[in-house]
C-alpha cells in the first residue's frame, strides 16, 4: 500500500483515510437533505482537500485539519442533538444507529484534532 500511495507514515495514511470517510459522510448528508445543508458540501470538499494535503505531504495540511475540527464539531453536535430529539419522538433503530455514528464521528474528530495538533511539526517536516 505504501508504494501505491507513496505515504511513508502510517499515521498520515490513517488521518487521510478518516478525512476521506468524513468527506463521504458529508456528501451522504448533503444527498439525504436534498442539497439543503450546503455547509455539508463545503465540509466535504475541505475534507477531501485535507486528505490530499496529507497524502502529498503538504505543509498546510495539519493546519487545515486543525481548522476543520471546529466546524465539524459544530456540525456533528447539531446533527446529534437533532437526531436525539427525533429518536425521543420516533423510537426507530435508524435514529439510534445515527446517534452512535455521530458520537463516533465526534470522538474521532477530536482524536484527529489532538493528534494533529500535537504532531504538526512532524507532519510539516516530511
Amino acid at each position: 500500500m505504501k508504494s501505491i500511495l507513496k505515504v511513508e507514515r502510517k499515521d498520515t495514511l490513517l488521518l487521510a483515510v478518516f478525512q476521506i470517510a468524513a468527506g463521504i459522510a458529508h456528501i451522504a448528508v448533503l444527498a439525504v437533505s436534498n442539497l439543503a445543508i450546503f455547509t455539508s458540501g463545503i465540509l466535504a470538499v475541505l475534507c477531501f482537500i485535507a486528505a490530499y494535503g496529507l497524502l502529498t505531504s503538504q505543509k498546510w495540511s495539519p493546519w487545515l485539519i486543525i481548522a476543520l475540527f471546529f466546524p465539524q464539531l459544530a456540525f456533528g453536535a447539531a446533527t446529534l442533538q437533532a437526531s436525539i430529539i427525533n429518536y425521543s419522538i420516533y423510537q426507530e433503530t435508524a435514529f439510534m444507529m445515527l446517534n452512535v455514528a455521530l458520537a463516533a464521528f465526534i470522538i474521532l474528530s477530536f482524536i484527529t484534532f489532538v493528534y494533529t495538533a500535537a504532531k504538526r511539526k512532524t507532519f510539516q517536516e516530511t
